[in-house]
């Protein structure tokens, strides 16, 4: 058995690390752009046959505050998010089995910039999806605020940093039996989604589910990127939002350098 923590040969610098492993990360998506390009599909469904159903609900108006697509389309976006980011410890997984992870931890490379790189990479594809999906909205009636929307994306950008860490984490956790990391991203992944009121409005649900959702960080995720894409700056649950993206990072990310010091195959 080979011990994975064994001290690096020279010391480095962190920031220059983390740059590092970012760009070693960010090179995989360059030269595989198609796995980009086709996860997209399923959000390009969900807006195209779930938002036209959403919009004679209720009258499209009175139960969405308004477009029903200006509504929809912050929960997909966050929905790209959670999909993208809660998958990427299965590319850790791969190299645990080929060995190339352990390979890298015999470099020295900072055992915290592993970590922070690799989470720090999640941003790259998360803005370009979601920059696709919000310009295709706008020819079928989305209104663009584009300072509100960068805001949005930079408090999704921290958001996803910390849910990719845990992805991470959890990786290493099931590193010995694979299957472990899909069923526990798959149990949590849905109920999520769904409990943050990402698709249909929670106040329609019932007061248990709504009680829940007020435990779950995503709510405050999604009703803070609702009232940025629809033009506004000037509601608490922004900052709200805020909180929960800079919480679920520090989270994420302290539980990923921890298990990232201490794993072993």
């Amino acid at each position: 058995m080979a011990v994975l923590t064994a001290p690096a040969p020279a010391r480095t610098n962190v920031v220059t690390d983390v740059g590092h492993v970012w760009w070693r990360e960010t090179l995989t998506i360059l030269r595989d752009p198609f796995s980009l390009i086709f996860s997209l599909l399923q959000p390009l469904v969900f807006l195209g046959l779930f938002g036209p159903l959403l919009s004679g609900l209720a009258g499209d108006g009175e139960l969405f505050g308004g477009s029903s697509l200006q509504w929809f389309l912050p929960g997909v976006v966050v929905m790209i998010t959670m999909f993208g980011t809660s998958m990427t410890g299965s590319t850790l997984q791969f190299e645990i089995m080929t060995g190339a992870f352990e390979r890298i931890l015999a470099t020295p490379l900072s055992r915290s910039a592993l970590m922070i790189g690799r989470a720090l990479k999640e941003l790259t594809p998360l803005v370009v999806q979601a920059a696709i999906i919000t310009l295709v909205a706008i020819p079928f009636g989305f209104v663009l605020y584009p300072l509100h929307v960068l805001v949005g994306l930079l408090i999704l950008g921290v958001f996803g940093v910390g849910v990719g860490a845990l992805s991470y984490a959890l990786a290493i956790a099931a590193r010995k039996t694979e299957w472990i990391f899909w069923a526990v991203q798959q149990s949590l992944l849905f109920p999520l989604l769904i409990l943050s009121g990402m698709m249909l409005p929670l106040e329609t649900g019932p007061g248990w589910m709504q009680v829940v959702a007020k435990f779950n960080p995503l709510t405050y995720i999604v009703d803070a990127e609702r009232i940025l894409f629809a033009g506004s700056f000037g509601d608490v649950k922004i900052l709200w939002g805020l909180v929960a993206a800079l919480v679920t990072a520090a989270i994420g990310l302290w539980v990923g350098i921890r298990s990232i010091r201490k794993a072993t195959i």
